[in-house]
């Protein structure tokens, strides 16, 4: 028997499917959706949004199963395995995810999914705990305060320095960010890290004579 004979007898042993139990594969797909299910509920305790997405937190528990499902159909045949990767090939997801977070948690799920239909669910059960007790001890560790916009608008430059003088006793932290000067007067944008009081600071910047206007915004980045 020659070696094209070997690997042509190997390949067709693994084209014929391997039998799964009925059992077999309700297990995996129970301790999965229970796995699924802790990390909705990890999600739920951890999400922060203004506006919480309950449908993607569904979709963390049902992207677990069918990734199980997937996994148990590859193991099973080797013509199944390649027809999964050329059909799961050509699909595009459109969806973007904006938050971090969210990205870390839909991996979370899918690799749940990989390793219980892999048979792992050990493994799975101990990436769980360890995710969750990283995301917990990263979350309660006090963090710095946030940064702020300070947008002013001037009918003279040389209210810069009364400005500067007031803002360094409110702040950690200062830095321009733009200065525009024009006929008309100043456009001035600082960023700030405030200590305390960012409401007196904004009153006391208004009382100076050339200022016409003071606005104090939220800066999009989150704190260090």
């Amino acid at each position: 028997m020659g070696f094209n004979d070997v690997l042509k007898k190997s390949f067709l042993e693994g084209v014929n499917a391997t039998d799964f139990s009925i059992t077999s594969v309700l297990l995996t797909l129970v301790i999965t959706s229970l796995l699924g299910i802790y990390v909705y509920l990890v999600y739920r305790l951890v999400s922060k949004k203004q506006f919480y997405s309950k449908s993607f937190n569904i979709s963390l528990v049902a992207m677990a199963m069918i990734t199980a499902a997937i996994i148990l159909s590859i193991q099973s045949s080797v013509v199944i395995s390649l027809g999964m990767v050329g059909a799961l090939s050509i699909v595009r997801f459109r969806t973007a995810i904006k938050d971090p977070m969210d990205l870390v948690f839909l991996f979370w799920s899918i690799s749940i999914g990989i390793i219980c239909g892999a048979g792992l669910y050990g493994m799975a059960l101990i990436l769980s705990l360890c995710v969750t007790i990283v995301i917990l001890v990263l979350e309660s560790m006090p963090a710095a305060s946030a940064s702020m916009l300070l947008i002013l608008n001037a009918e003279d430059a040389g209210v810069e320095d009364e400005v500067t003088t007031i803002v360094e006793k409110y702040v950690r932290y200062y830095r321009v960010k733009s200065r525009n000067l024009t006929k008309n007067g100043l456009d001035l944008v600082m960023e700030l890290r405030i200590k305390t009081n960012e409401a007196e600071m904004v009153r006391e910047i208004n009382k100076l004579p050339k200022v016409e206007s003071v606005s104090l915004l939220s800066h999009d980045g989150e704190p260090a």
